[in-house]
């Protein structure tokens, strides 16, 4: 860590520096219960021998009401916060023209997205609304056999999860699909209703430390990015910088691929807000679709075509070098002489860059807003001395080293969660002496950030688990 960094952080940044030290005790002293039999469902281990378990079926019915005005409140669901109002979504979803006829859902139902379920998209609403005619709604037929906050956390489950996809049908993983029969086949643990209430509040504290702790990482982020925006705005404030047209510091990369069928690829997506690039699984030339593909390379400032105006920039990374990218994403070369792409990057974040980015997508509805790249190439964008923005790119990639550390350690904390939530909800784990202390305090507007970075943007058209 540099000494900027360290008088930013100070010099423990570590997860367990973090996290409450109560976390480390709130266990009952006898962690498991008495006596345990063998699950009916073979990805789960022995459970408590006194909890039930049987079918979805004999809990659940599906249920397919649908809206005779569209005016509900429409519901998303999504493998990261389960079912949601879109109104909370951070982001404009896409907008249908109607949505007459989608499907009424109300609080204790379960809704599922078929075509996403090996995903984990689906839960337990809190809400009354109307979700995709696609999915599946079931509905319990007595509302005091399941606390619906616990069910949210079991079938969310690895286990549950690989059920899913053993029971899906189709010939490709990402295009699996849990019909209801399916689905309603699937045995579910059921605790006694105490048992399962107590279970959610602990998780539900549990859940407001882990948030509280990734909130606080994800502001040290943030303020790098802050004081990097400021040394931009310092550069340009020179009074040796030109505004040349941005056809004249960057090329466009024109030369694809020349796809080989049986060749393993890397395609990328972006994230939105400037959060870089993420990485899709690999795929074999011949699955790649009807897209024309372009190689990346260290240092090339990427554009989504699709969403550039909700600042989907990136400069790639060693981690990113020969990678391939859709021709729905521009990819800029830098003149180095000239520019410097982190700068560049920087300057498209800031609010000038944002007006120029948002003014060259035009679209008609909803997020459909692709970017012309031709025509941004006409523009004239600020171009400080090159000492200056070497400036910051240096400072660009001391927050990259930052921002690697703290996902290393969002990451291992989430891996925790997960763990944490499967032991407790399959009865590993028994929570019933619980007593929440002091600081167990649970506010519903913090546990937003346990969703993570679901703004993705993606060549598919559906985005990664999300409707």
């Amino acid at each position: 860590m540099s000494e900027r960094q360290a008088s930013l952080f100070g010099s423990d940044t570590t997860a367990e520096s973090q996290v409450p030290a109560s976390r480390a005790s709130v266990l009952p002293g006898n962690t498991g219960y008495p006596a345990y039999r063998t699950s009916k469902m073979r990805w789960l281990p022995p459970v408590p021998e006194h909890w039930g378990e049987q079918r979805a079926k004999v809990f659940f019915r599906e249920v397919d009401e649908r809206s005779r005005t569209g005016e509900e409140e429409l519901l998303s669901v999504s493998h990261l916060t389960g079912v949601t109002p879109r109104s909370q979504k951070k982001v404009t979803m896409f907008k249908a023209a109607s949505y007459v006829g989608s499907k009424l859902c109300r609080p204790g139902d379960i809704v599922i997205n078929t075509l996403w379920a090996w995903m984990a998209a689906l839960g337990a609403s809190r809400h009354a609304g109307i979700v995709s005619p696609a999915y599946g709604v079931y509905r319990p037929h007595s509302v005091d056999s399941y606390n619906p906050a616990y069910l949210d956390y079991l079938l969310r489950t690895r286990a549950y999860v690989a059920e899913y996809i053993g029971r899906s049908t189709g010939i490709r993983s990402s295009r699996l699909r849990l019909y209801p029969n399916q689905f309603l086949d699937i045995a579910l643990l059921q605790p006694p209703r105490s048992e399962q209430d107590q279970i959610v509040a602990y998780l539900r504290a549990q859940d407001a430390h882990i948030a509280r702790f990734i909130k606080a990482k994800r502001e040290l982020i943030a303020l790098m990015a802050e004081q990097r925006g400021v040394l931009a705005e310092h550069a340009i404030a020179s009074a040796e910088t030109q505004y040349l047209r941005f056809d004249r510091v960057v090329t466009l990369l024109a030369k694809s691929i020349t796809r080989e069928p049986e060749t393993t690829y890397t395609p990328i997506g972006m994230f939105n807000r400037g959060r870089g690039i993420f990485h899709k699984p690999l795929t074999e030339g011949k699955h790649l679709g009807d897209s024309t593909f372009f190689r990346i390379e260290k240092g090339d400032l990427i554009f989504s075509g699709q969403f550039a105006w909700e600042g989907a920039v990136a400069v790639a990374s060693a981690e990113d070098d020969g990678c391939i990218a859709s021709h729905r994403y521009p990819i800029a070369k830098c003149i180095l002489d000239a520019v410097t792409p982190e700068y560049l990057y920087t300057f498209f974040l800031s609010k000038s860059g944002d007006l120029l980015l948002n003014h060259h997508s035009r679209g008609a509805a909803g997020r459909n807003r692709p970017l012309n790249p031709r025509s941004l190439l006409k523009e004239k964008v600020p171009v400080p001395p090159l000492h200056l923005q070497r400036e910051v790119t240096d400072f660009f990639h001391e927050e990259q080293s930052v921002r690697r550390e703290i996902e290393k350690e969002i990451a291992l904390i989430r891996e925790y969660r997960d763990r944490q939530i499967a032991d407790v909800v399959t009865g590993q784990v028994d929570v019933r002496g619980w007593v929440p202390g002091a600081d167990d305090v649970v506010v519903d507007e913090e546990l937003a950030v346990l969703g993570g970075d679901e703004e993705l943007d993606t060549d598919e058209e559906e985005t990664d688990g999300d409707d």
